[in-house]
């Protein structure tokens, strides 16, 4: 096949985006880069796209080296990257990547959109899975509807393993766990095809299967002296640092997902009987612990004295108008962050959000040498291998910890 000119790609790109609805303001930005990339190509006597051809653009014109592909830019910087990374992507895949498309509706073929409306109510009515995973699979499979309009599919009939294997080498450069959770959320959508009769071939079987292990990963933990320095940050005088400072404890004293530290309600606290009852959101399996006491108080001083007026049953609120629970896509990353920096603990190149204080629990009732069964029941693992990641922790690293979390495993 005749590869094409760069003028012909350029051509054809604006067309894919014009497609796409983007804006007259962006179109015109896009435009004017590819005028000049162009020009640049003329004068370097280039007649095709190269990757090199783009290096060699953006440094010329914008003074971005190759070594700064890898730091972190300024939004003028990034943008420019990503005119010639956009026209390398269209040149080797024929399809605008989704990493461009935040600020539009995904899906505009009507047939694509009933399709995934159709897909979601699957995933939450037949399947029974969860709100957050039900949109992660309908939003993942989206992107895959998007890519076939983009090659002028608009129905299932044409689709083939060479058509799925294209699509997901789209998601080089992405990482492990993005890659496993788009051939996941593809396989859930291909299965409900085949279920339906829209596809005759059962392309879920067929799918490849990501050779990677969940314990691949190690956890971020806390030491002693950075969680003694993070929940010293708090001020816990104020309204909101009361909130913050019982959202914390919940975290590392009672080992909660964030999405079921923000779902909890008032009617999960059983105060006579001392525990906390819920429903956990990612397994759908009852969860029974032990409310431990500094929790118990630090609840009970948020709700007496630091909690808005809201006519919500969730316990946590957003402290700013208006007053409503966290978003389900809000995972209390940025509470975190800022009394880091409020404490003077540096970031690490390992994220440190909520879930690490769930790690670091955990990872502190396997120093203390509890059954890996105990800790899976505490924190609420469905199987042992979820729990087995902590034992790739650095065992001097877990001895520095403080917390004691004996009275949680043997609750009276």
């Amino acid at each position: 096949m005749q590869p094409q000119t760069l003028h012909e790609l350029l051509q054809n790109l604006e067309q894919e985006l014009l497609r796409l609805g983007y804006t007259k303001g962006t179109m015109t930005f896009y435009r004017n880069r590819w005028r000049k990339l162009e020009d640049f190509a003329d004068r370097n006597g280039q007649v095709y796209y190269t990757e090199q051809l783009g290096i060699d653009f953006v440094r010329e014109y914008f003074g971005i080296t190759q070594d700064d592909f890898s730091r972190t830019l300024n939004q003028a910087q990034t943008q420019e990257l990503r005119v010639i990374r956009m026209v390398g992507d269209f040149q080797l895949h024929h399809a605008v990547l989704r990493r461009y498309l935040k600020h539009r509706e995904l899906l505009t073929d009507p047939y694509f959109i009933e399709t995934s409306r159709q897909f979601k109510d699957y995933c939450v009515t037949i399947k029974d899975y969860s709100k957050c995973t039900a949109e992660h699979y309908t939003k993942q499979s989206g992107y895959f509807m998007d890519y076939l309009a983009a090659h002028g599919m608009y129905t299932f009939s044409g689709i083939s393993m060479d058509t799925i294997n294209a699509y997901i080498l789209t998601l080089s450069g992405f990482s492990y766990k993005t890659v496993e959770q788009n051939i996941c959320s593809l396989r859930a959508f291909f299965r409900f095809l085949f279920e339906k009769g829209i596809i005759g071939t059962d392309f879920a079987s067929k799918m490849p299967m990501v050779k990677a292990r969940k314990q691949t990963s190690i956890p971020s933990v806390w030491t002693k002296d950075e969680l003694t320095k993070l929940i010293g940050a708090i001020d816990r005088a104020s309204p909101k640092g009361k909130r913050d400072y019982a959202i914390i404890l919940i975290a590392c004293r009672l080992g909660l997902r964030c999405r079921d530290i923000k779902n909890l309600r008032i009617t999960d606290f059983h105060w006579a009987e001392k525990k906390l009852c819920f429903v956990q959101s990612k397994t759908r399996q009852a969860m029974e612990l032990p409310l431990v006491p500094d929790v118990g108080w630090a609840v009970i001083d948020y709700l007496k004295y630091g909690r808005p007026k809201v006519d919500s049953d969730c316990i946590f609120v957003r402290h700013m108008a208006p007053f409503l629970p966290f978003s389900e896509g809000d995972h209390l990353e940025q509470l975190i962050l800022t009394y880091m920096e409020k404490a003077h603990i540096p970031r690490l190149k390992k994220r440190r959000g909520m879930h690490s204080l769930r790690h670091t629990m955990a990872s502190v009732l396997l120093e203390k040498e509890t059954p890996l069964p105990v800790i899976s029941d505490i924190i609420g693992h469905l199987d042992t291998n979820s729990t087995a990641v902590y034992l790739k922790v650095d065992i001097e690293r877990l001895a520095q910890c403080p917390l004691d979390f004996e009275e949680m495993i043997h609750c009276e």
